[in-house]
């Protein structure tokens, strides 16, 4: 569909009638961002629009429908086969399509299409239930794109997919109209409305039932996993139009129109697990156990073929045995689930005794051990990355998705291997879910060159005509169509089957608005157009695979870009550099500057969802070494005197408060935000939760006994100046309550030497300035070993950040703590608890999730108050170091959704970073301050 650029400045003026200019993207680098997804496909929007509700879904869609302009969905933007690009209109929504509902006791939910997965089981949990569909990228993906493309996973299989588990679904169709398939009103409106579409599924269904032929090839295809071209199934398994309608959109990739709300049918959660992994001499033989099990109480059976174990033998954990695999072998993966643990005993028996019949080599009995099984699952689910971790620079990591019938599960897999060998893919691995013949293999690619993609093309041809034609599988049994195997269609469909697709995507879409190009295509060659380049661009990120994994968590992502954005931008930098194209490369390093490294809080919580463990964070402050090394003089002074310095940002906090006092917050607040103003935001923003200036100073404290209960305690430079915020009833510094606590548990307490002159040095790291931050850093190790007599005692950091960072930086051996883990650890034992009655917020910082200790934070505050509330969806609160006042934007933009999940009845909040205390009480409404004070409060 050709468009000029006429008609998208009429859209874009259409649009602005109702979607807010800033929700309307046309600036070329920012297409380029928001445009990538996670498939090897390349296609840049002409305009990127965020939507924040269903009437604007349904004004784009009628506007876009007018100028015959097409547009595309998207949600998470994990898809794989090209689904989810566009190089017209893409559509993606705001935070604000995020609700749920939950009826009947959990066994149904009702979900919008922004519900990441996971968080749909996390309200289920409390019920024991959980949605059906399981794929691997549920920590990621949304609700919208798990139901567009049918996805299943791991346990799901096919009876528990989307397709089998939706209950009702609020839909729009390609001309606006909206139809809510539980509401009996707007049924009858939609069927008033739309006569000949419901005429036209209902000749569909005749066509079908009168076609013996093809209703069984029907029967047969979903017989397996099968997510290749439209649910044709819909026309057997059902006859009422509305049902027919409903099931036709699960994976329809966004071809037939846009899924704004569902209902699932929920399935059980069972609270019992256990997991083996048993390994066969060959996969023949692991192939054989398979179709053994079919008929036992397995949840789940994930097979890898000998270099899929290769490939994780060396990663941290693995079992010994992996190391000396041959290539033959075969293994499999498998949970057992059940309500109580003795029915789960006797499965996992009768599981052993059906396999014990074939040849096995290696096992890990039946465990349900949290750490056993999470290292077991560890091994399956590393393995896609493994490839994606060593691949060549320049190369993808393509990850194809088939089924074959289970009892031709090794022939299937003996050919695959053939293939892999013919073309030279001698890194490619299989594994998938043994039990549905659902086989995922990876593998690189490169497509600098002609004669690598016909490679590829050839590849591909011989898998499908092996897949479809030999077998009679399904090539895409999960993962969708998409552009990637939209030219195979009819290959595995026949002609009839692919006309009656054509049918339907003629009977929704008339004018083909809608996502043309994916699942229907008419252009043999498709999949081998538009494809991805993956230049070098730097060593910190040259193994991103451009999964999106990294963007829940990531606190700019609604601001600017996502880790995941970052790198698209750096990495066509790179590229127009390396090709020596000057053309709008000035634009969009300018773009880069704030989008891609003002705004980023370097936190590095996308390296923990990576699956390659990237952290973007490194790259952003590696470039931040240039862009403010005209400030090195000034911090290298600071460095030098770090007291004068801590004074000054005393006395100006003192100054503050006075201004506070004799002119008021408003006089106060016009004069300084004035002035930032004036400077074009050089000057920090001022808020009235600045805090106080801290006046007490921190001393040794040594009972008389000299007892053994000693520990070192070196308050962060943000506590030692900063007091409370003004107006808040709590009136002591962070520093006074710690030592109150500490006291109160019976320790002696020893200050290092030269307090005022510490500092852990994450100030110079957060901007690149690396050989400062080294200075401050084993400046303060050194006191610290002074002071903890060579590591005897431990140390306190009161605040997580400075404690993570030392942790990472210190080399000798001292245990480094910061609140949470110290109280639990040292002072719970010797302090009497008395909870109080009250409900707290609690912020669980970055670098406490970065190091683990969420649960702990969670226990210790639920030890001391009645009711603790940790938010939603705020990973991190974007003040990282100073950018709270520098960079203001980013600090609302993290925690947009706190105010709004702050009850009523709540007035404080806890967490254990002083100066993320500022940005949350600013955005929350309610004073935080450090988890120590609550522990204070609550102990005796």
């Amino acid at each position: 569909m050709e468009n000029n650029q006429g008609q998208y400045q009429q859209l874009q003026n259409r649009l602005m009638e109702h979607v807010e200019k800033e929700r309307i993207f046309t600036d070329p680098a920012l297409l380029l961002a928001y445009g990538t997804d996670a498939s090897f496909y390349r296609l840049i929007p002409k305009m990127v629009v965020r939507l924040k509700n269903i009437d604007e879904v349904i004004f784009t869609i009628q506007a876009c429908a007018h100028l015959n302009i097409a547009c595309t969905f998207r949600a998470a933007g994990t898809s794989l086969s090209g689904q989810a690009v566009s190089d017209s209109v893409l559509i993606t929504l705001t935070d604000d399509w995020r609700d749920h509902q939950i009826h009947d006791d959990g066994f149904k939910i009702t979900l919008q299409p922004g519900v990441i997965g996971a968080d749909a089981n996390k309200y289920l949990a409390a019920f024991g239930r959980k949605i059906g569909p399981d794929p691997a990228s549920i920590n990621t993906c949304k609700i919208g794109g798990i139901a567009a493309n049918n996805a299943s996973g791991m346990c799901c299989g096919s009876a528990q997919n989307s397709y089998r588990t939706v209950d009702s679904m609020k839909l729009v169709f390609a001309d606006g109209t909206l139809l809510n398939t539980s509401d009996l009103e707007s049924v009858k409106a939609f069927q008033s409305k739309q006569s000949t579409l419901m005429q036209g599924i209902k000749d569909l269904c005749k066509k079908v039932a009168d076609n013996q032929q093809l209703t069984d090839r029907i029967r047969h295809k979903y017989r397996l996993k099968n997510t290749t071209g439209y649910s044709l199934n819909a026309l057997v398994d059902y006859s009422d139009p509305i049902e027919v309608i409903k099931h036709l959109m699960i994976g329809s990739e966004g071809t037939l129109g846009f899924i704004a709300e569902i209902t699932y049918n929920t399935v059980i959660e069972h609270p019992h697990k256990a997991s083996a992994l048993i390994v066969f001499e060959s996969i023949e033989e692991a192939s054989k156990a398979v179709t053994a099990l079919t008929g036992d109480p397995v949840s789940a059976v994930e097979m890898m073929d000998g270099r899929a174990m290769r490939s994780v033998a060396d990663k941290p954990g693995m079992p010994d045995f992996i190391k000396n695999l041959n290539l033959q072998a075969g293994t499999l993966l498998i949970e057992s689930r059940a309500g109580d643990q003795a029915l789960l005993d006797q499965q996992c028996v009768s599981i052993m005794n059906t396999i014990a019949q074939f040849k096995m080599i290696e096992s890990i009995s039946f465990t349900s051990d949290a750490n056993t099984v999470a290292t077991l699952w560890g091994i399956r689910k590393g393995m896609f990355p493994a490839v994606g971790a060593v691949r060549e620079v320049g190369t993808t990591v393509i990850i194809e998705d088939v089924a074959f019938p289970v009892e031709h599960l090794a022939a299937g897999v003996h050919d695959l291997q053939k293939l892999f060998d013919q073309f030279h893919y001698d890194e490619a691995i299989i594994f998938g879910h043994a039990l549905e013949g659902n086989l995922h293999f990876v593998f690189t690619q490169s497509f600098e060159a002609e004669d690598e993609v016909k490679r590829y093309g050839d590849f591909m041809d011989a898998v499908a005509d092996l897949v479809a034609v030999k077998y009679r599988g399904s090539l895409k049994a999960e993962h969708g169509t998409g552009r990637n195997m939209a030219p195979y269609v009819e290959l595995e469909w026949g002609k009839d089957g692919y006309a009656l697709m054509q049918q339907i995507k003629a009977l929704f879409d008339p004018h083909s608005i809608l996502n043309p190009g994916v699942i229907i295509n008419d252009d043999p060659q498709s999949h081998l157009k538009n494809l991805k380049p993956m230049p070098k661009a730097d060593d910190l990120i040259d193994r991103c695979i451009e999964c999106g994994f990294c963007e829940p968590v990531c606190p700019s992502r609604t601001l600017s870009l996502s880790p995941r954005q970052r790198i698209v931008l750096y990495r066509e930098l790179q590229r127009r550099e390396s090709a020596g194209e000057t053309e709008g490369a000035s634009a969009l390093q300018k773009v880069f500057e704030y989008q891609g490294i003002d705004t980023c809080a370097a936190t590095g919580l996308c390296a923990d969802r990576c699956p390659v463990g990237i952290n973007t964070g490194d790259l952003i402050k590696k470039l931040r070494t240039s862009k403010y090394k005209k400030f090195t003089p000034i911090a290298r002074w600071t460095a030098d005197h770090f007291a004068t310095t801590s004074n000054m940002v005393n006395l100006s906090l003192k100054a503050n408060t006075l201004a506070q006092k004799v002119l008021g917050e408003k006089a106060v607040a016009k004069v300084a935000n004035g002035l930032r103003h004036l400077s074009a935001g050089k000057t920090p923003m001022w808020i009235p939760e600045l805090p106080t200036s801290n006046k007490h100073r921190p001393h040794n404290s040594m009972s008389a006994d000299q007892t053994n209960k000693k520990v070192v305690y070196l308050p962060s430079c943000a506590s030692r100046t900063m007091g409370q915020q003004a107006g808040n009833k709590e009136s002591r510094s962070l520093t006074e309550v710690t030592e109150s606590l500490i006291k109160k548990a019976g320790f002696d307490i020893i200050i290092p030497e030269s307090l005022s002159d510490q500092c852990c040095g994450m100030p110079y790291d957060s901007k690149g300035m690396n050989l400062l931050a080294d200075q401050k850093s084993k400046q303060l190790e050194m006191a610290l070993w002074q002071a903890s007599e060579q590591g005897k005692w431990p140390v306190l950091m009161d605040t997580s950040p400075c404690a993570k960072h030392s942790i990472e930086k210190f080399t000798h051996t001292m245990e480094i703590l910061e609140p949470t883990v110290f109280v639990l650890k040292y002072l719970l034992n010797h302090l009497t608890i008395k909870p109080i009655e009250e409900t707290v917020m609690l912020h669980i910082t970055c670098s406490s999730r970065r190091m683990g200790i969420e649960n702990s934070m969670l226990q210790l505050a639920k030890r001391c108050t009645s009711d603790v509330i940790i938010p939603e969806h705020i990973q991190c609160c974007g003040w990282a170091g100073d950018k709270g006042f520098t960079t203001p934007e980013l600090n609302a933009a993290a925690v947009h959704t706190l105010k709004a999940q702050v009850p009523e009845h709540c007035t404080r909040g806890f967490s254990n970073s002083r100066t993320c205390e500022i940005g949350l009480s600013h955005h929350s409404g309610i004073p935080y301050q450090s988890i120590l004070y609550l522990v204070d409060e609550a102990s005796h």
